[in-house]
């Protein structure tokens, strides 16, 4: 278990420091370039921003094969963009219940896509005596006619139990990278006490098969009064889940007041919640930090003052180099984009983007850009290149 190391990001300036990683020269530079390389990010224009596109409460976003994408609206709608901002609307999408936090979620696509068309999604269902939950399942994506709609579909995963309130589903996706499992992040609903109830999901990271089946693999399937489903706990609100380039699983989520978290996430592992925190609870009480329980994995990086993390992806691509393996972290109260960089499994905030609006989602295009999702009425699709 994690128990030292841990970096805390006090989140003061509107901008980053300098990472000497983001400017190194080489044999035969010219002396204008290195002095360039001088600069510091402070000083130095990031990135040129397209507007390409508006939404209503987007939520999500992933690319096809093809470069064009699909966005989720928080009510209930689902879009197919091209990168010239055209959309066009995908009907047989849920019914979702709207309101609070809830709505529809995140959109990815199967492993198998390319041949299979199947997609994946998460949503929020209502259950009896006003309770609400979410929920993850599968459709086949028709895109071969100007009909465009979701067939087949199927709910594979469930949050258990329904409860009232609005807040804190989480139902963020990712697939491993052999394809094998699906990982499900799973907020606690703001009930506290389900983050460490092994008879709940809530709170969890969850690790399933692409049919929704439980892996006789998982840490927990032996564990009586456990769920089998459930791959890690402890956790909060999580709104980022990504793997690195090495195939190591990372999530963010948000502390109750600051204390947001960026956590390797590991097999089995208790990451604290609601007995630790690095933030303390919206009244003022305080709560322990990670330091006095060492039995549960502290952040690999925490942010005092908060900066209400969504979206997490890790840039692989070649338009930024100095970019390449920092995680990205959309920035929704900070307003920014959050560069995170790693050496080895230690983590820190390296660079600060100020946004002037609430960043819900990241994604990295074909070509490399980031693609970038504004939260709210109005949000704005970007693209972000290499500045000229």
């Amino acid at each position: 278990m994690k128990t030292l190391g841990l970096t805390t990001a006090v989140s003061v300036a509107l901008v980053a420091c300098t990472n000497s990683d983001d400017a190194q020269a080489t044999d035969g530079t010219s002396d204008e370039t290195l002095a360039l390389a001088d600069i510091s990010p402070v000083d130095r224009k990031p990135f040129e921003r397209t507007e390409v596109a508006s939404f209503d409460e987007p939520w999500a976003m992933t690319f096809l094969p093809d470069g064009r994408m699909l966005v989720t609206e928080k009510a209930g709608k689902l879009f197919l963009v091209d990168q010239n901002g055209e959309k066009s609307e995908v009907i047989n999408v849920p019914e979702v219940a709207y309101g609070g936090q809830g709505g529809f979620g995140d959109v990815i696509l199967a492993p198998d896509f390319a041949t299979s068309g199947k997609i994946y999604l998460s949503w929020v269902e209502a259950g009896e005596d006003d309770t609400f939950g979410a929920v993850a399942g599968s459709a086949t994506l028709d895109i071969a006619n100007d009909n465009l709609a979701l067939q087949d579909l199927k709910t594979i995963w469930t949050q258990t139990p329904k409860v009232t309130g609005k807040g804190h589903y989480s139902h963020r996706l990712v697939f491993s990278p052999d394809g094998k499992y699906l990982f499900i992040g799973s907020g606690e609903r703001q009930k506290f006490d389900p983050s460490q109830d092994m008879s709940s999901n809530m709170g969890k990271i969850v690790r399933l098969y692409p049919d929704g089946s439980v892996p006789k693999d998982n840490p927990f399937v032996d564990q009586e009064g456990a769920l089998p489903e459930i791959w890690s706990l402890g956790h909060r609100n999580i709104l980022g889940i990504a793997f690195d380039s090495s195939g190591k699983l990372w999530n963010n989520e948000m502390g109750p007041r600051d204390g947001d978290e960026l956590n390797l996430v590991q097999r089995g592992s208790n990451y604290g919640y609601p007995i630790v925190s690095q933030g303390v609870h919206y009244d003022g009480k305080d709560i322990p930090n990670h330091e006095t329980r060492p039995e549960f994995d502290a952040p690999d990086v925490a942010w005092v003052p908060t900066i209400a993390p969504a979206g997490l992806v890790f840039y692989s691509g070649e338009m930024f180099p100095a970019w390449k393996d920092s995680a990205f972290i959309g920035g929704l109260a900070s307003e920014a984009i959050i560069r995170v960089s790693f050496d080895g499994d230690q983590a820190k905030e390296a660079e600060r983007y100020p946004m002037g609006a609430r960043i819900r989602e990241l994604e990295q295009g074909p070509d490399g850009a980031l693609w970038v999702l504004e939260d709210g009425e109005g949000g704005k699709l970007l693209k972000l290149t290499a500045a000229k």
